[in-house]
């Protein structure tokens, strides 16, 4: 718990918990609503191919997780933290000229 607290630059136990409850719900949330979004955009399995369907979802999934995290993690109090963790992250795949 130490190492998590001191990488994540935070002071309590109870906030560990709560910001790995914040990824459990956002990347369930986005799961699951990620099939009815499919769906209205009409694409399905059937038709794409199996690969472009997978493609397509995942690179859903990720967009909408990456707003579904923020707003989590505003819910629970943990907003500082998780926007400065999508900064991070979207300067890693290179998307840095939207957050500086």
């Amino acid at each position: 718990m130490e190492k998590l607290k001191a990488r994540w630059n935070i002071e309590h136990n109870w906030e560990i918990i709560v910001i790995l409850i914040v990824f459990a719900v956002t990347g369930s949330t986005a799961s699951y609503i990620g099939k009815p979004i499919l769906s209205f955009l009409n694409i399905t399995q059937e038709t794409f191919s199996s690969i472009g369907y997978w493609t397509v979802r995942i690179i859903l999934l990720f967009i909408v997780y990456q707003f579904l995290l923020v707003f989590f993690g505003w819910v629970f109090g943990q907003h500082k933290f998780f926007w400065n963790f999508e900064k991070k992250m979207l300067r890693r795949i290179g998307l840095k000229r939207f957050v500086d």
